[in-house]
């Protein structure tokens, strides 16, 4: 018997790990991907011997202790080659001659906000229950009902019983924004540090599940990062015998009473008895379908995403930075502002202890600007000042870094700076924004994978389920090829 074809639109992590599972299931896989590299929003690049990682900083599921991590090596993304280093101190925030560090176990980060703020003891002890309590906390992985499974997912009880403490902190946090929780404490450099955990816009309880996450020795670093792990991945499909069109872009998604017949790319038409969708669900809504697709569940998302932006300021510096930790804080005196942005510390990663990031003797210091700032880098491609701006943005901030990192002065080698539009490019992403934010007293918007009315469509990756993240990705794919099985009646494996 012929086996079924299929097409993933995109080559990110959701796209390889929906073909991966469909292509052990039996399905004849091909991915259709815009650009020459796989990986997608989880992507890194190189200027001038200078090596930029611009899409994971941690990983949800590194731990072997977990369920999510099963999933992680299934689809081949951690191997022997990209072994998990979890320090311990996450963010260190330097102010003059003050120091303060955030680590990883809930016990020193007690200890010490206890020794440099006591003023914030009732608020460190709050945070400390808080974290211990979602250390227990983490994503189950569930099979999809009506799909037969070679090797069905399967819960602890004795695991949900102990996450019982967290949930019952559920409806505190979650009608609590982050910025309010943070706000509570006295000390100016505890709220610094703090501030830099996540985007700034969601709920309190998004803050505390991922230093939660942390304590539990979860959310590791694979060496190699972002690269590494997808082509981990891509290997993985390529051996099951998966075909992937690098440079083919999708243009639209055939429907024909209701079945899907394939695809029309910038090559042609390529049939399929299924498509999955693994573009950025609210752009790929309009963009991917003539008419755009109507049904419920594609008319509430269009009203409610919120997308989570950023700028992405790289610099490669011909310095030794190895003096500096890892993640540094430096708070601003006068908040850094622009084109929307209003940044009032700043989050540098330091890569000067990973090999292979830049020269030797130098360093590559990269810093997310986070903040809604679209509609100001969109207007400015339409003006043609864009470059202009780009430049000034960069000037800016390296003008305010100098005063905490002298030795970059004169020293910078190569810049980079990555726009929402950047992102709206290159993935496709809406607004260029690449997690949806949860905020305070709002639901988690998660969406069906399928349209009810059209047979063999599904969609996988950012927004169909919240908040995003490569955590939901590999997962989002893993259930869109169960319901492909399912719909199929095939094996899932």
């Amino acid at each position: 018997m012929d086996k079924k074809k299929v097409v993933v639109v995109g080559a990110g992590i959701s796209g390889l790990s929906a073909a991966i599972y469909a292509a052990r299931s039996g399905f004849d896989v091909t991915i259709l991907e815009q650009h020459n590299i796989s990986g997608g929003l989880s992507t890194a690049w190189s200027r001038k011997g200078y090596y930029f990682e611009g899409g994971m900083h941690w990983l949800t599921g590194s731990s072997p202790k977990l369920p999510l991590n099963k999933v992680w090596k299934t689809v081949g993304a951690l191997q022997q080659n990209n072994p998990i280093d979890t320090r311990d101190v996450l963010y260190t925030i330097f102010d003059g001659d003050k120091k303060l560090s955030l680590h990883r176990n809930p016990q020193k980060m007690k200890e010490e906000f206890l020794a440099f703020a006591p003023e914030d003891k009732r608020m460190i002890n709050r945070l400390y229950r808080d974290v211990k309590a979602f250390s227990r906390f983490f994503m189950p992985i569930f099979d999809v009902r009506g799909c037969a499974c070679k090797n069905p997912a399967r819960q602890s009880i004795l695991a949900f019983i102990k996450m019982l403490p967290a949930a019952l902190r559920f409806p505190r946090l979650v009608n609590q924004s982050y910025e309010e929780y943070v706000g509570k404490f006295r000390n100016k450099n505890i709220r610094h540090l703090l501030k830099v955990v996540i985007g700034y816009r969601y709920n309190a309880l998004s803050f505390v599940y991922t230093l939660g996450s942390f304590a539990s020795g979860d959310c590791g670093y694979p060496a190699g990062g972002s690269v590494r792990m997808a082509k981990n991945m891509e290997q993985t499909f390529l051996d099951l015998g998966g075909k992937i069109q690098f440079k083919t872009k999708v243009l639209k998604i055939q429907i024909e009473d209701g079945v899907t017949k394939g695809v029309q790319t910038n090559d042609g038409f390529l049939q399929a008895d299924a498509v999955i969708v693994t573009q950025d669900a609210r752009a790929a809504i309009d963009s991917l379908f003539d008419p755009p697709l109507d049904c419920a569940w594609a008319e509430k998302m269009r009203g409610n995403v919120i997308g989570e932006q950023n700028v992405f300021v790289c610099l490669g510096i011909k310095a030794d930075l190895s003096r500096l930790p890892y993640g540094c804080v430096f708070p601003l005196d006068t908040p850094f502002e622009f084109g929307g942005l209003k940044v009032t510390e700043f989050r540098i990663n330091n890569y000067s202890g990973y090999e292979g990031h830049a020269p030797d003797g130098c360093t590559v210091l990269t810093c997310l600007l986070l903040g809604e700032s679209y509609d100001f880098w969109k207007a400015a491609k339409e003006d043609g000042t864009y470059r202009q701006k780009k430049d000034a943005l960069l000037a800016q901030f390296v003008n305010q870094l100098e005063k905490f990192i002298p030795e970059i002065k004169g020293n910078i080698e190569v810049t980079d700076v990555a726009t929402p539009c950047t992102y709206e490019r290159y993935c496709g992403s809406y607004k260029g924004s690449w997690m949806s934010v949860w905020q305070k007293g709002g639901k988690m918007q998660n969406y069906p994978q399928t349209v009810a009315g059209i047979s063999g469509l599904y969609f996988a990756g950012l927004r169909v389920l919240m908040p995003g993240g490569l955590p939901i990705a590999v997962n989002s794919g893993r259930l869109a090829a169960q319901m492909l099985c399912r719909d199929f009646a095939q094996i899932f494996v």
